[in-house]
């Protein structure tokens, strides 16, 4: 049984790879906001587990079995937040922090329940996806809003980077998953766009927005 900072550890090792797969020690420090010898500690025990290749002053890598424990620690995150939000009621802006305590549960039964009775979701509220039981992801291939052009038609998939705040401000207008989007024109100056949906007949979002919505 791991540890809540293990898991943490988990989480983040794998969030930070690089597409060699490789995680650089300093960047670790600084995502957990931990001091460097702290890390390098919490590196040797993950590597006992077998977790974690480490190599003194070398970048380090999530083993297979690190990674599968990473993802299923993301699926209990997931399948959580979708429960939340499908069965209690709860808005997808009120569920990271929830989540983020049940997803150390370490009660397999519980997990497998809440799969059962969503019917096998393959998303989470925010469009991202819940990993299976064995770990494996199938990532749906998205493109981020502001790539697209004037007079394409779209449809929300996902939200990246969905802080508390981001969501609230999609829920104020009315912004959400599934949801058809018209491009009407694009200010060349900043990348803003000028869009309709729903009822919304005229609505603009700066680039950073588009950047962060998925379609």
């Amino acid at each position: 049984m791991n540890s809540l900072a293990e898991d943490n550890y988990l989480k983040s090792l794998l969030s930070l790879s690089d597409e060699s797969g490789e995680v650089n020690v300093t960047n670790l420090s600084k995502r957990l906001g931990i001091t460097m010898p702290t890390v390098t500690s919490m590196m040797r025990k993950l590597a006992r587990k077998r977790f974690v290749e480490y190599q003194r002053y070398k970048p380090l890598r999530l083993t297979e079995k690190g990674k599968k424990e990473a993802r299923l620690i993301i699926r209990r995150h997931r399948l959580t937040e979708m429960f939340l939000v499908e069965k209690m009621g709860f808005g997808w802006e009120e569920v990271h922090d929830i989540a983020e305590q049940l997803e150390h549960v370490q009660a397999p039964e519980l997990f497998e329940r809440m799969d059962t009775l969503l019917n096998h979701p393959r998303i989470d509220p925010h469009g991202e996806p819940i990993p299976d039981k064995t770990g494996l992801v199938k990532q749906e291939k998205l493109a981020r809003l502001s790539s697209h052009k004037a007079g394409e038609i779209v449809t929300l998939k996902a939200v990246e980077h969905a802080t508390d705040d981001f969501l609230k401000f999609l829920n104020e207008r009315e912004i959400r998953l599934g949801l058809r989007i018209r491009i009407q024109a694009i200010e060349r100056y900043d990348g803003s766009m000028l869009v309709s949906y729903g009822k919304r007949k005229s609505e603009t979002l700066s680039h950073t927005i588009c950047e962060r919505l998925l379609v």
